[in-house]
């Protein structure tokens, strides 16, 4: 008897947890902005800000694909890692003398969302 039940557990498939709506969008938009990002990496005016922006733009790109599939596979790591690439990119537009509020608004969005669902996370 003991070992049917332990035979049943090993059939059921642990339920899945559902992947939001919201992260699910958040994801797709992500991933269409860092490929749309490549290719800025490499034009004059990235070059022209400073030598070092290309390298942190493309390192800038890598961390956000890298934050989408995680924040795709429901991981807190995810998360957190944005939340502290969002603080990251916002004190680099402060000391270059170019942030606004509109370079806030997305990315407090998408961490909102995100630290929403973290208890959905693993």
């Amino acid at each position: 008897m003991e070992q049917q039940n332990i035979n049943k557990q090993v059939n059921e498939k642990p339920e899945e947890k559902k992947r939001p709506t919201a992260i699910t969008v958040i994801c797709v938009l992500g991933f269409i902005g860092a490929a749309f990002a490549i290719p800025l990496i490499f034009y004059d005016i990235a070059r022209q800000i400073g030598s070092w922006y290309s390298p942190y733009l493309g390192l800038s790109v890598i961390i956000c694909f890298v934050c989408m599939v995680g924040l795709w596979q429901m991981k807190k790591w995810a998360a957190y890692t944005y939340t502290g690439f969002v603080g990251l990119n916002q004190i680099v537009l402060l000391t270059m003398g170019v942030w606004n509020i509109m370079s806030l608004i997305s990315p407090i969005i998408v961490v909102g969302i995100a630290l929403m669902h973290l208890k959905k996370m693993d």
